[in-house]
């Protein structure tokens, strides 16, 4: 029987993830997952893919929201009030205008020091409508696309076979910043084929795979990019039809509830799969 073995929420898009024995699922993913952002001074999201060293920020954020307390190495922490209040800002995401909060000079002073590099943080409004794609439409914060992303074991089992073949160690599951790990499915991309989902009392929805891009390939410990993998291995066995090379599934939440680590993956719905 296929269980959940890690669940982990990213409170800052692109800083370090939080795990979690059991979390809430609201509509737009893991609570506080993504609900936060840092940006330039003209509001333009920062990414991996250009800031690598947002991966050592550790956030921390209090079960009801209203504190979020940043870390990273050789800096003091900086402990916020949340501001879910204030005057709104445009922000933009992949080309996406939205609204954001900012969170204060204080934030920005030290983001921008540790970032090395002129930066705000801002916090998605309560109104935050955003409307992601895929096969199952939802919602998500600021999140790359859809509200989940989600990788069995068997899959980094398979790649991490092949790097083997390659002489090449191991890549930790990180790499890839899943939501939900999923042991039990034998067959490696079970999840590719999944269309409805039950874990515990929610129910997700698939919307697609998710294509890598070369957040891939920074170390989540250090901060630094470490070579070509695991797009150079990915590349060989799992290029996706409409391009770039495919590695877990996103879904959609239908019905929010609780999960928790231990609990059962239900497939209601089968399909076939994309790649």
């Amino acid at each position: 029987m296929a269980r959940v073995v890690e669940l982990s929420y990213y409170p800052v898009k692109g800083c370090a993830g939080t795990s979690a024995a059991e979390a809430l699922l609201t509509p737009a993913g893991l609570a506080h997952d993504r609900s936060f952002m840092v940006v330039s001074e003209q509001g333009v999201y920062r990414t991996q893919r250009r800031d690598p060293r947002l991966a050592v920020i550790r956030p921390a954020v209090t079960a009801d929201g209203a504190r979020l307390t940043l870390g990273a190495p050789g800096t003091e922490d900086l402990h916020l009030r949340v501001d879910t209040t204030g005057t709104r800002r445009k922000v933009d995401l992949f080309g996406t205008a939205y609204q954001g909060i900012d969170q204060g000079d204080t934030a920005a002073e030290w983001l921008s020091e540790v970032l090395r590099a002129p930066s705000r943080l801002v916090r998605v409004p309560p109104e935050h409508d955003r409307v992601t794609d895929g096969m199952t439409p939802g919602t998500s914060g600021y999140a790359d696309s859809c509200a989940l992303h989600i990788i069995s074991r068997s899959s980094l089992g398979l790649f991490s076979r092949k790097l083997g073949e390659r002489g090449t160690n191991p890549l930790p599951m990180n790499r890839f910043r899943p939501n939900i790990v999923i042991d039990g499915w034998d067959e490696p991309h079970t999840e590719d084929r999944v269309r409805r989902l039950r874990i515990g009392d929610t129910e997700l929805g698939y919307a697609k795979l998710a294509i890598r891009c070369a957040v891939t390939l920074v170390d989540q410990q250090s901060g630094t990019r470490a070579g070509p993998e695991p797009l150079r291995t990915l590349a060989g066995y799992r290029r996706a039809c409409a391009g770039g090379v495919a590695f877990g599934v996103k879904f959609a939440v239908l019905r929010p509830g609780r999960v928790s680590v231990g609990d059962h993956a239900v497939v209601t719905s089968w399909g076939e799969s994309e790649l």
